[in-house]
């Protein structure tokens, strides 16, 4: 859940949170409306950058996924083995 809002959550709503923090600091708030539409793209670029830079840093992992089991009474976490890795 905390990969879910640092990775999405976060760059979503952090131009929305900034754009909020600057009327309070100036000390408009209540003054006119905040501009929803470059908000929300401004959000959804920021989100996109983020998956695509994770996408992308998290490198090619090749070879065959094995899933949790048990061997002689312990549980072997899963791992990916490396292709022709037996």
């Amino acid at each position: 859940m905390i990969r879910v809002a640092l990775t999405i959550l976060l760059p979503l709503l952090a131009p929305t949170a900034i754009y909020f923090l600057w009327l309070y600091t100036i000390g408009r708030v209540g003054e006119r409306g905040a501009p929803w539409t470059w908000l929300i793209v401004g959000g959804l670029v920021a989100a996109a950058v983020a998956l695509v830079v994770i996408g992308v840093g998290s490198g090619s992992r090749t070879g065959t996924y094995v899933p949790p089991h048990v061997e002689s009474g312990r549980l072997v976490p899963g791992q990916i083995m490396p292709p022709g890795g037996h």
